[in-house]
């Protein structure tokens, strides 16, 4: 197990893996967030990390069932590595989950309003807008079976830090009050969009750079994080232009591009609210 970081309390240390995948580590606690580590075909940057190198943490999230979110096969192997790593998925995506080799009970269903805790670990699922196929986005997915927010983001709460990490989403009515309530610190966004022709190759899209920098801005996060851009063939977005948008529009609000698999250290600004 590596070294927990030395952290002051309203510090936490993100590591970026690649597509939506995070590390996100307190000076106790740590949690995966929508790991992407196996090598499916069609990817167009490795992994960088096995699944046992990262065996070692507290909870492992999934923010809904799509491969680059939820890795089943990556999900069975941390689960044999470790026998007290914690799985957070969608209800109605226990089943998948159990069938990926996790012991059902340590497998937790997630639904909007209803906060978990781990030890100093809180996260507070919210609802996102996807779909499973193009058939069926965009919405909750309350109307499929199993019935549920089949679809979620997740605001982690750790060392006195809040990280919301938006899954995949559109933007919804109510989307920008659900997080203000929350209030983070930090928001990690997708960036990839949507348009005709990928919808009609079944890929179900998610906030473009425009919604993702006016999302940030309107619910005052202080660091905005662009995901979701760079590691399948066909469903790529250059991270420059949010950029510039941001930076055009929202001049005041810091926007990071962070290296893959590199460790930063966010520490919230000392004239924050609660």
């Amino acid at each position: 197990m590596p070294l927990r970081p030395d952290l002051h309390p309203g510090s936490v240390e993100i590591t970026w893996l690649r597509q939506a995948g995070f590390l996100i580590q307190g000076p106790t606690s740590a949690v995966l967030v929508d790991a992407f580590l196996t090598d499916f075909d069609g990817t167009v940057v490795p992994p960088g990390r096995t699944p046992e190198e990262l065996a070692w943490v507290d909870v492992v999230l999934a923010t809904h069932e799509h491969a680059d979110h939820f890795d089943g096969p990556a999900w069975g192997r941390i689960a044999t590595a470790s026998s007290t790593t914690r799985f957070v998925v969608p209800e109605p995506v226990v089943a998948l989950a159990v069938d990926a080799g996790v012991p059902a009970d340590r497998v937790v269903g997630a639904r909007p309003d209803a906060p978990l805790e781990f030890n100093d670990l809180r996260i507070e699922p919210l609802p996102a807008l996807h779909g499973v196929e193009v058939a069926d986005a965009y919405t909750h997915g309350l109307e499929l079976e199993p019935p549920g927010y089949r679809y979620l983001g997740y605001v982690v709460d750790l060392n006195g830090v809040r990280i919301y990490h938006a899954g995949d989403t559109i933007v919804y009515e109510g989307m920008a009050d659900r997080l203000l309530g929350l209030r983070p610190d930090v928001a990690l966004v997708p960036i990839n969009g949507r348009d005709f022709f990928r919808e009609a190759q079944g890929i179900v899209g998610n906030f473009d750079i425009r919604e993702a920098a006016e999302l940030a801005a309107e619910i005052g996060v202080d660091l905005v994080i662009p995901m979701h851009y760079d590691a399948v063939a066909g469903n790529t977005q250059a991270p420059g232009p949010f950029v510039d948008h941001v930076r055009a529009t929202h001049p005041d609000l810091p926007v990071l591009l962070p290296a893959r698999l590199v460790p930063f250290v966010y520490t919230r600004s000392a004239g924050r609210p609660q």
